[in-house]
């Protein structure tokens, strides 16, 4: 029995739409998946862009990008991108406090065929001692330079648990921009109140330092804030008298007697 032409031309067509839309889809082509910082001096953040095109003839959405650690931050294009256009996924590694080999990856999750391709970075981290012995005394005399006329600030009495903020002021007499990437001590009670903006050189900037302490009585704790001044770490010191309350009702007994705070 032959079969209908009709029937054929449908089946044909039916094919025909089946194979469109195997090849109807997104691409996403990146320039390159690996890059190598070289050497990265501690307390800067070694950032880079992974240019890539949507080489496919669908829009190209990216869902997620997740980082095998904390110590690397991503951002990326949010918007879906056309065929044959460009997007980024920008990742950004944070040195402070981590010398040594890294090598960290980004996991980029998309709508396409592919749907995930993985990035990776890597180098090596210099620490102080390191960078020094790598500068000439000409790249180290125009390095930044942290200064700071007062180095220690003395809350005097505060109440356990509250926030002080400390200001310091800090000058930098190199001939770059001094730029603080990260602050750490071993309270694990002092942090920015806001991230410091870029230092110019020959100009001064504010440090707002928070102080968190829980712990009563006479405290003393060092701040290690990183940069990329080459020479050393700033060192800031925070002192305060801690106590319970600062409520005027507040008493302590004493040889029977209740007195106030003072």
């Amino acid at each position: 029995m032959p079969v209908p032409l009709r029937f054929v031309a449908s089946l044909l067509l039916c094919l025909a739409g089946l194979a469109t839309t195997v090849h109807a889809q997104g691409i996403i082509t990146f320039q390159e998946e690996l890059y190598d910082f070289g050497k990265v001096p501690e307390g800067t953040v070694a950032t880079h862009e992974f240019k890539f095109k949507n080489t496919g003839n669908q829009p190209v959405v990216i869902g997620n990008v997740q980082a095998s650690c904390g110590c690397t931050t991503p951002e990326w294009t949010r918007t879906p991108i056309l065929p044959g256009k460009m997007g980024v996924v920008k990742a950004m590694y944070s040195s402070a406090g981590r010398p040594g080999v890294f090598n960290k990856t980004i996991t980029v999750t998309t709508n396409t065929n592919a749907p995930s391709t993985v990035l990776t970075i890597k180098g090596t981290v210099l620490n102080k001692e390191e960078i020094r012995k790598s500068l000439t005394p000409a790249e180290l005399a125009a390095a930044p330079k942290a200064v700071v006329a007062q180095p220690v600030h003395n809350f005097g009495r505060i109440e356990a648990g509250q926030q002080p903020v400390a200001r310091f002021v800090v000058q930098n007499t190199g001939k770059q921009d001094l730029v603080f990437s990260g602050i750490s001590s071993g309270c694990y009670c002092i942090g920015f109140k806001t991230p410091p903006g870029p230092i110019k050189p020959g100009q001064s900037g504010t440090l707002d330092i928070i102080y968190t302490q829980r712990k009563l009585g006479a405290m003393v704790d060092e701040a290690t804030l990183t940069s990329n001044d080459p020479r050393s770490d700033l060192k800031l010191t925070l002192k305060a008298e801690v106590v319970k309350s600062l409520n005027a009702a507040s008493l302590v007994k004493e040889s029977d007697v209740s007195v106030p705070f003072k």
